[in-house]
């Protein structure tokens, strides 16, 4: 028996279940070498997602060595897309790797998008918070990518839409009120809109406070609402501060919990991770 995620011993692959303001995600350690076959990886990540069938998460975090970075990341997501990176995925990540002491206190992480710094600490609680340099905002439709020209500015559905890649492609509309929006019959149509090359996650932004935004977001490749997004927070807020709402710090309350956001010379996003338990899934 082990307890070591991503280990095969006795007919078993160890996983670690993360979670970042309940974006949730199963890891599996590959720094000694591949567990899941590459050509199987988005299958697992159908199978194990599952929330009643399989395990249950928003994405499959697959963690092992780099050649450019202290640590890769790649994940793969219930619909078996590989999702460019992830906020709440690479705070989890390195939250698994400075407990199992792969790295200290900084690190940094490839990904498909890049690779993005990382910055740890346990508060004075023990709670484990994580600082990650996110990729510059990217609002030309060329880098989101969608059609057309010039900056993404759309009216979708009676919505005004703003896009803005912040690693991944973001689409962002602003609202009066959170909780009056109908996510599940809106987010839909936007993400999947003909605008979109390879689609976007949505996400519905209320200003509720000097600096501060209330979100709901739509994930592309989970295909529902999922309780806090990293990248979304910050789409969010890059449009907001674009529009004059907030200045260049702003905290951005997500159903899962708050994460703060800096933009400008920096840009930057601060939030928790947590490990809720540790199994095993028989071959």
């Amino acid at each position: 028996m082990a307890d070591e995620a991503g280990e095969t011993r006795e007919g078993c692959i160890y996983f670690t279940k993360l979670q970042g303001n309940g974006n949730d995600f199963v890891l599996i350690d590959e720094m000694e070498g591949t567990v899941v076959p590459d050509e199987t990886r988005r299958q697992f990540a159908a199978l194990y997602c599952d929330r009643r069938f399989g395990i249950g998460a928003d994405g499959i975090l697959f963690l092992s060595k780099s050649e450019k970075a202290e640590l890769k990341m790649r994940l793969f997501q219930p619909d078996e897309s590989e999702a460019e990176m992830c906020g709440n995925g690479i705070r989890c990540l390195a939250k698994y790797a400075k407990d199992r002491e792969y790295v200290k206190d900084e690190c940094t992480v490839e990904t498909l998008a890049g690779e993005i710094k990382v910055k740890m600490r346990y508060d004075a609680e023990g709670e484990f918070l994580a600082t990650i340099g996110m990729p510059v905002p990217k609002f030309a439709r060329s880098d989101i990518p969608a059609t057309g020209e010039g900056e993404y500015k759309e009216e979708i559905l009676g919505n005004t839409v703003y896009a803005v890649n912040t690693g991944v492609p973001h689409a962002v509309i602003i609202v009066d009120e959170i909780g009056s929006v109908d996510i599940e019959t809106v987010a839909p149509l936007v993400r999947n809109h003909a605008t979109f090359i390879n689609g976007a996650n949505v996400n519905f932004v209320e200003k509720a406070g000097e600096n501060t935004l209330r979100i709901r977001t739509y994930e592309r490749g989970v295909e529902d609402e999922t309780l806090s997004c990293g990248t979304g927070a910050m789409a969010s807020a890059a449009v907001a501060r674009k529009l004059g709402m907030v200045g260049d710090t702003v905290q951005v309350e997500t159903w899962g919990g708050p994460l703060t956001v800096r933009l400008g010379d920096v840009n930057e996003m601060e939030g928790p991770a947590r490990t809720v338990f540790t199994g095993a899934i028989p071959l």
